[in-house]
């Protein structure tokens, strides 16, 4: 396995020589790994737009199907820079409600500038920070939440040890994989997750990938009881399986 070097400390997901190290250690780590490896087939890089367009993208992909947030991501493009907080303050309200954003996701977008231009929110410091520590800075911008703050880290930064354990999609996944009874708890899916440090993010991706070989095609099983714990951004309301997982730029775990 290469070693990090002075150009990434961090190990950062960069390629999908990455993936294929990280799946490599994973199974080593975890032999119940193997299976589920095979059963998934091809696990993705995904890698998104980095900086605040990233961040702006997985904003306006939630809750809406991916050719929707194809289209609003476009025309708000066209009509602002999005790597340029001062440009998205300055832009007014009819151009971000033209370009299909809710009024909550308009709030979402002045606030994150706001922050950036403010310097309460550095998203460079975020990418390089421990995932602790860029989660923290990031939920302090209201309307960013957990799931957001993961989700940027994973396709955005390209983190390796992140896991969004209230992901439905992963917790259906993994409670199908490990042949459990009943769907964990965000809670309870973090603690399974220790097992995979540090290379968390890929075993992200490979439970995502192998959600997508059995959605549609099998039952997945029902969350523990009290249910699952719903992240603010969930594109899921219910018990029943999330949809397809959403990635990137436009559905961040698609």
């Amino acid at each position: 396995m290469r070693e990090e070097n002075d150009e990434d400390p961090n190990g950062m997901i960069r390629t999908e020589a990455d993936i294929a190290e990280a799946l490599a250690a994973l199974t080593l780590a975890d032999a119940r790994l193997a299976r589920i490896v095979e059963a998934a087939g091809s696990v993705p890089l995904r890698r998104s737009r980095t900086g605040l367009e990233g961040l702006l993208a997985i904003v306006v992909a939630q809750q809406v199907s991916r050719a929707s947030a194809d289209a609003i991501f476009g025309r708000l493009a066209a009509a602002v820079d999005l790597t340029d907080p001062a440009a998205l303050l300055a832009v007014g309200d009819e151009t971000l409600r033209s370009a299909g954003l809710s009024r909550p996701k308009q709030q979402t977008v002045r606030a994150v500038a706001a922050a950036l231009a403010e310097g309460r929110l550095d998203l460079s410091r975020c990418a390089s920070a421990p995932a602790e520590a860029a989660i923290a800075e990031m939920v302090a911008v209201r309307g960013i939440g957990v799931w957001t703050a993961e989700c940027w880290l994973l396709f955005c930064a390209g983190h390796r040890d992140v896991f969004p354990a209230g992901d439905l999609a992963l917790q259906a996944a993994v409670a199908h994989a490990l042949d459990h009874d009943s769907r964990p708890t965000a809670r309870r899916l973090t603690e399974i997750a220790e097992a995979w440090k540090p290379h968390r993010s890929v075993a992200a991706r490979l439970f995502w990938a192998y959600y997508a070989t059995i959605h549609r095609r099998e039952i997945v099983p029902a969350a523990e009881s009290p249910g699952p714990a719903t992240p603010p951004e969930s594109t899921a309301k219910s018990r029943k399986p999330a949809s397809r997982p959403r990635r990137g730029s436009s559905k961040p775990l698609s």
